[in-house]
């Protein structure tokens, strides 16, 4: 039954439930958004957080301890570069200060170190190795630029890559999903640094 609005002058009909019909429909989208946007930003800081570890950890595993310095009681293959404990180290330091559980890291190889190519002496023999406590692959005297094998005139540049994945999973909020399920992601990282004598 139309109703006389006084205020406009004119008819208006009774809304029956209009409103309520499309908020039922446009809100659960609104959520949807919403949790997509969360989502996305805790996975684009976890891969940030996983790569800036990865390379911190490359760092550490490329630099030598100072000549004048003490000695580190901690060294890799009586060289004065740090062991593995302290490569592993500053990879989860660079975790724990964005809260990443270091429970999550999984073993990762990338392709090209599947058959890792060493550099030749006078650098120190090269190993790929586990972390003594976690998966995190630290590979250590590793040709980075593979064409000066081809190129006799290209100098070696000896290097070590420290690389790991790290799995990531999320509960979508929806029972009625038809495939509901944990979901899970696994992020890849990995990161090279030259060695300085």
């Amino acid at each position: 039954m139309p109703v006389y609005d006084l205020k406009f002058g004119g008819i208006r009909e009774r809304e029956s439930g209009a409103e309520i019909a499309e908020a039922a429909f446009v809100l659960p989208l609104v959520f949807m958004f919403l949790f997509g946007m969360v989502w996305f930003g805790r996975a684009f800081n976890i891969y940030t957080t996983i790569t800036s570890a990865a390379r911190e950890g490359a760092r550490t595993a490329a630099r030598a301890t100072c000549a004048t310095c003490a000695a580190s009681a901690c060294t890799w293959a009586g060289t004065n570069l740090p062991c593995d404990q302290e490569v592993e180290n500053a990879v989860l330091a660079v975790l724990q200060t964005s809260r990443v559980d270091k429970s999550h890291i999984q073993s990762y190889v990338p392709a090209s170190l599947a058959t890792p190519t060493f550099c030749s002496a006078p650098a120190p023999p090269g190993s790929c190795t586990a972390g003594p406590t976690t998966a995190i692959t630290i590979c250590r005297s590793v040709l980075l630029n593979p064409a000066a094998l081809t190129n006799p005139g290209t100098p070696e540049q000896c290097g070590t890559v420290v690389s790991f994945q790290y799995q990531w999973g999320i509960d979508v909020p929806f029972p009625s999903y038809p495939y509901y399920s944990r979901r899970q992601i696994t992020l890849s990282a990995e990161a090279e640094s030259r060695m300085q004598n």
